[in-house]
């Protein structure tokens, strides 16, 4: 049996691995589309603080890992796919043909439609390529805008401000993170960052970039101390909607991404926002299966398809997906939307259905003095969302009843008047549903 399998970042590495686990004779040929060892994105922020080196984003630490587990490494993109023909052309003209196929390709940044993208300073943060073009620029001092405030984008900020930048956000929701947080807790979070030296604008777009006279930071400290720096680059000027004008030497985009599936276009593979999946990664084709951040599968929480661009989903779907490949029948058990935010030492939480559900109920508590948020959302007796901004306690039993749709009976109203009563709420109700265990041991620690 050959399995392909179509990107080399943490789903495509696991799923190999797993295939080989226990198919030892299958061939497996892994393709990646850059000259990179396979490596993790969600390392690029610890690359840009300075905490690892390149070598420390890597997935696997043994350089000869692939070759000793006899997974084939092949560079390419693929461009298209023949379901019927069980092929796939790469994007430097190679045809693999396959017995089983995995869909592992992963998201890529949105570009957004703005004049001056391509001038010199301005880039994405997606990529180990990007990354160093980044650290050239983001020197202590350096007047760094960054395009987006979601969770990514709230990522890399920690990263540069950690590099002691001069950092402006542009955010075009009302708020930071609109996908993971509501009003109150996305405004507590820009004011977080405002007091730690962060220019916020939100409900503001960038209307175009240009090059501006007078050098980037390098040529500036360059010309301060008396030195030619050895490539003078120009600075840009951002223009804002709100009428403001950003002087910057760096201009990061992070407004999104969206799976990278638009050469599944004519394959036959149902694609919704994501490649459409069942219960065991398959798509619609037999024989042929996705995961990670590219593919859609059930969330049991919403009770619909979502693309949950999430690592730890992305290893499970991966998983299960290899799992049904080598023909032991195994189901996903759902995913859901699970989201931790560390932002410049605030941490804030979401989980399931945050923004609530018709007819549903919530509860909030906010003491904005002390920084704190939490925000509860039930549909009859089961908690369905949640959120959370400076409130640590118990992280892991919001997750809990939120995954394990534990029933609350009489403590859902208990909580709906007092928020801050989860954990007994979840050993009330979650011991006799047999899902005490994990809560007991959070509270022992």
């Amino acid at each position: 049996m050959h399995h392909v399998i179509l990107g080399a970042g943490p789903a495509g590495v696991i799923a190999a691995e797993t295939i080989r686990k226990h198919a030892p004779q299958d061939q497996i040929t892994l393709v990646g589309d850059e000259g990179e060892p396979p490596y993790s994105r969600m390392a690029i922020p610890y690359l840009l603080i300075g905490n690892v080196k390149e070598s420390g984003t890597y997935l696997r630490k043994a350089l000869t890992h692939y070759a000793d587990l006899r997974i084939d490494q092949v560079g390419g993109r693929a461009m298209a796919v023949d379901a019927a023909a069980r092929t796939v052309t790469l994007d430097n003209g190679t045809s693999l043909s396959f017995d089983r196929l995995l869909i592992a390709t992963g998201s890529h940044p949105v570009r957004p439609p703005i004049s001056g993208m391509d001038l010199a300073g301005v880039h994405p943060c997606w990529t180990l390529e990007d990354a160093r073009a980044i650290m050239k620029l983001a020197k202590p001092g350096a007047r760094v805008l960054q395009m987006g405030a979601g969770f990514i984008g709230c990522i890399i900020m920690e990263a540069l401000a950690a590099r002691g930048v001069e950092l402006s956000v542009v955010e075009m929701g009302d708020r930071m993170v609109p996908r993971m947080m509501g009003p109150t807790a996305g405004n507590m979070i820009r004011d977080w960052c405002e007091t730690k030296g962060v220019k916020v604008f939100t409900g503001t777009k960038v209307e175009g970039i240009e090059a501006a006279d007078g050098g980037g930071v390098v040529s500036r400290i360059a010309s301060a101390i008396g030195l030619g720096a050895d490539e003078p680059e120009a600075g840009l000027r951002v223009k804002l909607s709100n009428g403001e004008t950003v002087e910057a030497d760096l201009v990061i985009s992070a407004t999104g991404v969206r799976p990278a599936i638009g050469f599944l276009k004519d394959s036959g593979i149902t694609c919704l926002l994501g490649v459409l999946t069942d219960e065991h990664l398959q798509t619609n084709v037999s024989g042929i299966y996705a995961a990670g951040d590219c593919a859609e599968a059930f969330d049991k929480v919403s009770g619909k398809t979502i693309v949950s661009a999430i690592q730890p989903n992305a290893a499970e779907q991966a998983r299960v997906a290899a799992l049904n490949m080598v023909g032991q029948k195994t189901e996903l058990k759902g995913v859901t939307q699970i989201n931790v935010l560390d932002t410049l030492g605030l941490i804030s939480t979401s989980f399931g259905n945050w923004e609530g559900v018709p007819g549903g109920e919530h509860t909030e508590l906010t003491d904005k003095a002390s920084g704190r948020h939490l925000s509860l959302q039930f549909k009859d007796d089961v908690m369905v969302g949640c959120n959370s901004v400076g409130w640590t306690e118990h992280v892991g039993v919001m997750r809990g009843l939120v995954e394990g749709q534990v029933r609350l009976g009489n403590w859902k109203d208990r909580l709906m008047h007092d928020p801050t009563r989860l954990m007994d709420a979840y050993l009330a109700s979650a011991q006799g549903q047999g899902q005490w265990v994990g809560a007991a041991d959070e509270r022992r620690r």
